[in-house]
């Protein structure tokens, strides 16, 4: 379909362009030099010790875990309002995902009070997701972690860019997990990265990341290693040269960029506030500086959602939804019923949420159309 308003659109042009076509002509496409300098400025972006590249945030997130030592017989606290991946993740290593409830409908992100009451004597971690760009409650997040002795990682998939008290959301816990997807605020297609401080987690993600293996490729290639060993059960979660040359001009992009979606975004509230007062616009506490992922809005109680994201079709608006509950997936739900609890403000904004389209090149004229299109759509 082609849509009047898209939900995303991605900033790509002849920089691009000309940064891919200087990989492949130099015959180099796995992972080396490009990598390096890609994950040598994204550390310094978000200013922190270690930054490593992977295939996706998946990945990312699979060994954020491993390399924390989780496996079968522990319980790591998530978000259930989150993308299944992030679950998933804590799964894959035989660790149980225990499922906690938001903070208010004003504050998609995961409760401190409901961290602090699903503690057990099985808690070896807390995983947070920056839902939207917008930071979780990070000094009472760790101050719990501290009490409890629990590992601190961050789902900062939707959060490049964004701070809390001056300091980049992703490097507040012990490990941090980005996205590039082709949703995000920058993109090399598919794509992820790792930011810690800690040297001996980084050296053991970087051992898994490829195999297990004590050098790559591209060590042998430029003559610093003759051979391998493989010292642990790794993975192949390798990034590619194009993708590290993507992510090399999105990031230079990316400042102006979550400037322009900030700007859109009050612009959203303003429109919203005076044509649809009806309609709630989460995040309207100031809590540091958001790099505004996407535009979340909430409902009003009862209505029919599907009506209306078909009422925005029909003026050829894309909207969707985030997201679904995890919990309530059929993969997660038989079990969570036996041993969890309610989760009542998930349930309730995961019923009323809709996301409106936001991108740095929409125009203000298509802020004004789409929230024209939800005053006739209510």
């Amino acid at each position: 379909m082609s849509w009047r308003v898209p939900l995303a659109d991605i900033d790509f042009g002849s920089e691009e362009e000309a940064a891919v076509t200087e990989v492949v002509r130099s015959r180099w496409l796995s992972m080396g030099e490009i990598t390096q300098q890609f994950e040598a400025e994204f550390a310094d972006f978000v200013g922190i010790k270690h930054a490593i590249a992977v295939t996706n945030a998946t990945a990312a997130l699979h060994l954020a875990c491993v390399a924390s030592g989780l496996g079968p017989g522990d319980e790591v606290i998530v978000p259930s309002l989150t993308f299944v991946a992030t679950a998933n993740a804590v799964r894959y290593t035989g660790a149980v995902p225990v499922f906690a409830d938001v903070e208010s409908t004003d504050w998609l992100n995961i409760s401190p009070a409901s961290i602090e009451a699903c503690i057990t004597d099985r808690t070896r971690a807390i995983l947070v997701v920056h839902y939207g760009g917008f930071s979780c409650n990070m000094p009472a997040i760790k101050g719990i972690a501290r009490r409890h002795n629990l590992i601190v990682l961050e789902d900062s998939a939707h959060a490049i860019g964004s701070e809390l008290d001056g300091r980049k959301l992703g490097t507040w816990g012990h490990i941090g997990c980005y996205s590039f997807f082709s949703n995000k605020n920058m993109t090399t297609g598919e794509g992820g990265m790792l930011a810690t401080n800690d040297d001996a987690l980084a050296e053991r993600l970087r051992i898994l990341r490829s195999h297990g293996m004590t050098s790559l490729s591209w060590d042998r290639h430029q003559g610093h290693a003759w051979s391998y060993d493989v010292v642990d059960l790794g993975y192949n979660y390798r990034i590619d040269e194009m993708r590290s040359a993507l992510g090399r001009v999105q990031l230079r992009k990316l400042p102006a960029n979550n400037q322009r979606r900030a700007e859109l975004t009050r612009l959203y509230r303003d429109l919203l506030s005076e044509l649809a007062p009806q309609v709630k616009m989460p995040f309207e506490e100031k809590r540091g500086t958001s790099c505004h992922h996407i535009l979340p809005i909430l409902l009003p109680a009862g209505m029919d959602r599907i009506r209306f994201m078909e009422g925005m079709k029909v003026h050829g608006i894309q909207t969707s939804i985030h997201y679904p509950p995890v919990h309530q997936f059929q993969i997660y739900r038989d079990e969570w019923e036996k041993r969890g609890g309610p989760l009542p403000l998930t349930e309730e904004i995961a019923a009323r949420e809709v996301t409106l389209p936001l991108y740095p090149a929409m125009q203000d004229e298509q802020v004004e159309w789409v929230v024209r299109a939800v005053q006739e759509s209510l």
